[in-house]
């Protein structure tokens, strides 16, 4: 049975000028910002903190989780929503159907997704924080032994007799299960699970599915001990995790650019990895634990 361990990495303090200026809240005809999120635990936590530092520097900003990607991004150019976080990643290969080879830095991501977006949707990317959340496949450390691999490579060719769990996603985005089997071939498995991603994880515990597809920045990864398999043929982009906002509500209020990237700045692989696990590990809410990080950090 899994032993949760219990982390969390506190970051530099920064507490940006325009914060500490606003202190008083939301005024009754304050500006109104719309924020949307994916529904899982990191999301939860990037959108409160959006929607906390906003509100703290006199904005009425106003929260909905409204399901996947796909539902984010329409959300956003239809402009139901002003903001919601992103991954570059997921933009390149989902929302604009970019190719991505292993050439491209995450600068390269970063830059060609901004350009599509402002032209396409006029929507703009602020500054992208030092996290990269990219999917990766998991395994117990004992399962992977057993079967002994290591690499992608190696766990296509056996995937046949294994049992993949993984969200309801995966099997249809642009970086998901097709375009994994096109790069590597193999991954034909003998079932693949559509869980919850609360699910997963146990999952690995139980037996009851051999590998899952993860986020490098999951709590459980450290916590539980898990092997991550590397991705040989650098199939997956960089995720680097960044408020996407429409143009328009920019240039009306071009001061959120510096609120909101006082907070992503903030955010490197440890620190999101710690956050995540006190939702996830330690069953906390997500509003709780985004307003501790904001506090210690000095930006609430």
């Amino acid at each position: 049975m899994f032993q949760r361990r219990t982390f969390f990495t506190g970051a530099v303090v920064l507490a940006a000028a325009t914060l500490a200026a606003c202190t008083g809240g939301a005024s009754s005809d304050a500006t109104k910002v719309k924020i949307g999120s994916k529904e899982f635990t990191e999301q939860y936590l990037l959108a409160h903190m959006f929607e906390m530092v906003l509100d703290n520097a006199g904005y009425d900003a106003d929260y909905t989780a409204l399901g996947g990607s796909s539902e984010n991004h329409q959300a956003l150019i239809s402009g139901e929503i002003d903001l919601y976080p992103e991954y570059t990643g997921t933009a390149l290969l989902v929302h604009l159907e970019k190719p991505y080879d292993a050439s491209m830095s995450v600068t390269d991501v970063y830059e060609t997704v901004k350009a599509d977006y402002i032209e396409q949707f006029d929507v703009t990317l602020l500054s992208p924080a030092p996290m990269n959340n990219t999917y990766a496949l998991v395994m117990t450390k004992d399962r992977a032994n057993e079967l002994g691999v290591t690499t992608a490579s190696e766990l296509s060719t056996k995937a046949s007799d294994l049992v993949l769990g993984t969200d309801l996603e995966f099997a249809d985005r642009g970086d998901g299960l097709p375009a994994l089997k096109e790069t590597y071939g193999g991954f034909d498995f003998a079932e693949v699970k559509s869980l919850d991603p609360g699910l997963l994880y146990s999952g690995l515990d139980t037996g009851d599915i051999d590998v899952t597809t993860a986020y490098a920045t999951d709590g459980q990864i450290t916590a539980f001990d898990l092997f991550v398999l590397e991705d040989d043929k650098s199939f997956w982009p960089p995720y680097a995790i960044t408020p996407f906002i429409r143009q328009e509500t920019l240039d009306a209020n071009p001061e959120i650019a510096e609120i909101l990237n006082s907070v992503t700045s903030l955010l490197d692989d440890e620190t999101m990895s710690g956050l995540n696990w006190e939702v996830a590990g330690n069953s906390r809410e997500p509003d709780e634990v985004a307003r501790e990080f904001l506090e210690s950090q000095g930006l609430l």
